[in-house]
């Protein structure tokens, strides 16, 4: 099974966010995934890993969209 780690900014209000691609995961995928964490962080990080292995990072790739994160994760299910 796999785990979902999203970390995002507190100060930044990215829990909407978080939250909307932890919900997107859990209804496509929630029979396939062991968890899927929100971990608090700052500094503007908005982060998807997939069993330790980033798949998104907001200062990397830019603007997110949750069905690419969705796909990403599906590819390592």
């Amino acid at each position: 099974m796999t785990d979902v780690e999203i970390e995002y900014c507190v100060p930044c209000g990215f829990l909407e966010r978080a939250e909307d691609v932890q919900h997107a995961l859990l209804t496509s995928l929630g029979e396939d995934l062991d968890s899927v964490a929100l971990v608090t962080g700052e500094k503007g990080v908005f982060r998807v890993s997939v069993d330790g292995e980033t798949i998104y990072d907001k200062d990397e790739n830019g603007d997110y969209d949750t069905d690419a994160l969705v796909d990403a994760v599906r590819e390592r299910v």
